[in-house]
């Protein structure tokens, strides 16, 4: 029954309810896009490489809230300084991730996985942690709604394994329902505003 979910049912609930939040958060989606516009110059969406499913390689939409600040050497300023008021207020709500809903009806997200990673994490993996990319990875997963970046990475790729081995409807709903408690209450989205999640450097 676990394994008809996993490799059937899961992806029509994904494309239902998919469409179901954007058409309720359409909105506020909209509004958010025109301000990025504005303040980037007409470039409200972020694009990145990133592995999905057995590693396969897919773009992530996001609302970009950050500039394109450098320093006098040509190099990105760190993310604390590059991100707009307009940028903190989208990510607080966790409205920078809706486009991702876009990534789930293509197939290459699932609303509920591991979530995706850079590629210059992959070599750094061990076997275990590379078990992560069995399933599609998500929107929020379980290691998100247990501590996100308040945690270890080796914590979180414990959490991204044990969903793997145990998807199912009823983890799928619980994960769902407190992602949407953790919204509303604004709760573990950064370790601080100032303090992102530091860099998988294989240890950690």
């Amino acid at each position: 029954m676990r394994m008809m979910y996993r490799d059937y049912s899961k992806r029509g609930l994904d494309i239902l309810l998919s469409l179901v939040v954007l058409f309720i958060t359409l909105p506020i989606l909209a509004v958010s896009i025109i301000g990025l516009a504005v303040q980037n110059r007409g470039t409200p969406f972020f694009f990145q490489k990133r592995p999905g499913r057995q590693q396969h390689p897919f773009f992530i939409i996001k609302l970009k809230t950050m500039t394109d600040a450098k320093d006098p050497q040509g190099n990105l300023l760190p993310d604390a300084m590059r991100i707009t008021a307009l940028g903190k207020v989208i990510r607080k709500l966790s409205i920078d991730e809706l486009p991702q809903l876009i990534n789930v009806l293509k197939g290459d997200m699932s609303l509920i996985g591991p979530r995706p990673l850079l590629f210059k994490y992959v070599p750094l993996y061990s076997k275990e942690q590379n078990r992560r990319h069995e399933v599609r990875p998500g929107i929020t997963g379980w290691a998100q709604v247990n501590g996100r970046n308040s945690i270890s990475w080796t914590k979180k790729f414990e959490l991204d394994v044990y969903y793997v081995d145990n998807v199912s409807f009823l983890l799928d709903m619980h994960i769902f329902w407190l992602t949407i408690l953790k919204i509303l209450k604004r709760e573990g989205v950064n370790q601080s505003e100032m303090t992102p999640m530091q860099p998988f450097n294989g240890h950690n």
